[in-house]
This record gives structure tokens, C-alpha cells and sequence, in this order.
């Protein structure tokens, strides 16, 4: 994997778990979700103008993406207020690069080296083991993860191939435009505009624009790098909010996270060396 795309990946670890951080800890994440979304499109206007790139092989997969990032963004602020980010998080993220990985293999013959295979393995392990598979939410906490990890999976592997005829911010602005208009009509809907209007604030403006630079920063990544290896590197995000909890929240992180964390931490290691 190269050095620029293992940066870019690890950078959108980051800003994940930060941006997932500040919606689920929201009074009502499912209003603070349609504004983090309207500030992240109207931010990254500018950026888009400035760097447009645009094929018309593009449109299929925008199309595409924008359905899956809709059903995402839908079923995250839905989990976020039934079950625990603790829980919803690093399933639903250690999901998504097993999927891509055997859905590379299998379906779309891609290359994949034994590096990548041990590497994606040990992150995904490191994964399980930071937090465990007990759905303090029960089985709907379960199902939940598992959807949002299936649309992880799949917008990924869709994205590799869409984004060979986009720059990755012109990609990903007219992705995000369709799916707020939708999420937008869905939310007021069902929340009310009160609801929206009281989570208008500083921590959700800054959750939608950290939650664009996140994947503008993946797909540039993905422009870059086999797409099971940006996957699992960018699921180390989930190591990144557990140092969150235990720094800002004062949660408590015991042996068994901090092997995990060294688990994700050899498998990076593996990913950077075997590609």
C-alpha cells in the first residue's frame, strides 16, 4: 500500500470516529445527522467548484452511491438512538472490510497478496477485540451493525471504480447532494422542523464537515490503493474512538482493548508492507 494512500486513510480514521463521536453523544441524532449533512454540502461547494472533475461514466456510480449513502447515514442515526456507539461502531465498521475483501476475490477477481489477507484478518480481530460481540442493544443492535456494515462494504467497491471518472471532491459533493435531499425530507417528516432547528449548533456543523473531509479523504485513498486494504486501514477508527472514550470520556480500557489495538496496529503494518 502506498505511503500517501496508508496517510490518507489513516487521516479519515480519524475524522470518523470524531464525527461519529459528536452525532451519537447529540440529544436527537437523527436531527443533528440532516444538519451535519446540510453544512458538510454547503462547505464543500467551493472545494467542489475548484477542483471539478467530472466524466459522464461517473453518473451510473453516483447514483448509485448517493441511494447507498442515504440508506447509511439513515440506519447510523437510527442505531445511534437504540443502541451504543461502543457497540454499533466497531461491528458494523469491522464488518466492511471483510466484505470488500471476499467480494474483491470472489465476484470482481481482483489481486489480493497473503499480506493483505493476514493484514485485513488481524485488523478485524484487533477490531472485535476493542469492544467485543455482546449487543448491549440486543439482537436489533446486531442487525443494525450488520446493515450499515453491508452499505459500508458496498459503497466502497462501488466508489473504486466510480471514482476513475471524478476528482474524489466532485465525486462526493454530487453523491451527498441527493441523499441530504432525501434524508432532509425523511428526518423533517418525522422529527419536525423544531427538532432540527434545536440541534443546529457548533458540534453538528463541525460532524458534517469532518464526515466529508473523512471520505473525500478515502476516496483519494481508493485513487491510490487496492480497495480491501483502504477498507481495513480506515477501520482503525475504531481504535481512534476507543482512545476517545478512555481520554475524553473517561471510559474504562482494559487489557483486553489495548491487545486489540496492538492487533490493528501489526495488521496496518501488513497492509503498508504486502501490497
Amino acid at each position: 500500500m502506498p505511503a500517501l494512500a496508508l496517510s490518507l486513510a489513516l487521516a479519515a480514521a480519524f475524522l470518523h470516529a470524531f464525527w461519529n463521536l459528536l452525532i451519537a453523544r447529540a440529544r436527537d441524532p437523527q436531527s443533528a445527522t440532516l444538519v451535519a449533512l446540510v453544512a458538510a454540502v454547503l462547505a464543500f461547494a467551493p472545494a467542489t467548484a475548484l477542483t471539478w472533475r467530472l466524466d459522464a461514466r461517473a453518473w451510473p456510480y453516483i447514483a448509485v452511491t448517493s441511494l447507498l449513502q442515504l440508506v447509511y447515514f439513515a440506519l447510523l442515526a437510527t442505531a445511534y438512538r437504540r443502541a451504543e456507539l461502543s457497540f454499533v461502531y466497531p461491528v458494523s465498521r469491522g464488518l466492511a472490510p471483510v466484505l470488500v475483501l471476499l467480494v474483491g476475490v470472489v465476484a470482481l477477481r481482483e489481486v489480493t497478496t497473503a499480506g493483505q489477507v493476514a493484514g485485513v484478518a488481524l485488523v478485524v480481530t484487533g477490531i472485535v477485540m476493542v469492544r467485543g460481540l455482546r449487543p448491549p442493544g440486543g439482537p436489533e443492535a446486531l442487525l443494525f451493525a450488520l446493515a450499515i456494515g453491508i452499505c459500508i462494504a458496498s459503497y466502497t467497491l462501488l466508489d473504486k471504480r466510480g471514482i476513475r471518472y471524478a476528482s474524489p471532491i466532485t465525486y462526493l459533493e454530487l453523491s451527498m447532494i441527493p441523499a441530504t435531499l432525501g434524508y432532509g425530507a425523511a428526518v423533517l417528516a418525522a422529527r419536525g422542523r423544531s427538532r432540527v432547528r434545536a440541534e443546529i449548533g457548533a458540534s453538528a456543523i463541525l460532524a458534517g464537515i469532518a464526515s466529508f473531509g473523512a471520505y473525500a479523504l478515502v476516496l483519494g485513498a481508493l485513487a491510490r490503493a487496492p480497495a480491501a486494504p483502504v477498507a481495513a486501514v480506515r477501520e482503525t477508527s475504531v481504535v481512534i474512538a476507543t482512545a476517545f472514550a478512555a481520554s475524553v470520556l473517561h471510559e474504562r480500557v482494559g487489557g483486553l482493548r489495548l491487545a486489540g489495538s496492538a492487533l490493528v496496529a501489526a495488521g496496518i503494518a501488513l497492509l503498508a508492507l504486502g501490497s
